[in-house]
């Protein structure tokens, strides 16, 4: 049936109306509310705040999101920085370790005592240990250096390097002293 009362007449639902193309045309409500509101005062306004009851209940939800984010963001960010305090602790105790053993293989009458030249090697907050050790013409060094501590319950044991040096030959042969 083409057009008679009670049926569409083949017109999909919403009507071509005047508005042609198929398109639903807005009711009067909704062209007296205007574009973004709905007709019980709900919806946003032009600015994209909450004009009806209860819309700024969400306001700071952000804000407390990150709160309940940030100490764990925090304890990711000291645990990289403690794994980097480690990583040049070890590397401070390996230039203590080379330049101690240089020290102590030096047949100057200047050179420093491996304590001292471990000790000049070193950043100022590194307080190195020295072990002597050798034999058969070497001079071995083992140096300990603590590992500053960043996260109160996270700690490293201290760490350990070790040079050996040959010992320098007298004129005649003999391995020096």
């Amino acid at each position: 049936m083409v057009g008679g009362a009670g049926g569409t007449g083949g017109v999909p639902p919403g009507g071509a109306g005047a508005s042609g193309g198929g398109a639903r045309s807005r009711t009067a409500s909704e062209r007296r509310v205007g574009a973004g509101r709905r007709a019980d005062g709900g919806g946003c306004d032009r600015r994209g705040r909450g004009a009806g009851r209860g819309a700024g209940r969400d306001r700071g939800q952000a804000a407390v999101e990150y709160l309940g984010f940030l100490p764990l963001l925090l304890i990711v960010g000291l645990a990289g920085l403690q794994l980097g305090l480690a990583a040049y602790a070890a590397q401070q105790a390996g230039t203590a370790a080379r330049a101690a053993a240089r020290a102590g293989t030096s047949d100057a009458e200047d050179a420093p005592s491996p304590e001292a030249a471990a000790a000049a090697a070193v950043s100022d907050w590194v307080r190195p240990r020295i072990e002597r050790g050798g034999g058969g013409g070497e001079f071995t060094v083992t140096v300990t250096v603590d590992i500053p501590r960043v996260i109160p319950f996270w700690s490293f044991d201290p760490v350990s390097r070790t040079a050996t040096m040959p010992l320098p030959r007298d004129p005649e042969g003999d391995d020096l002293p």
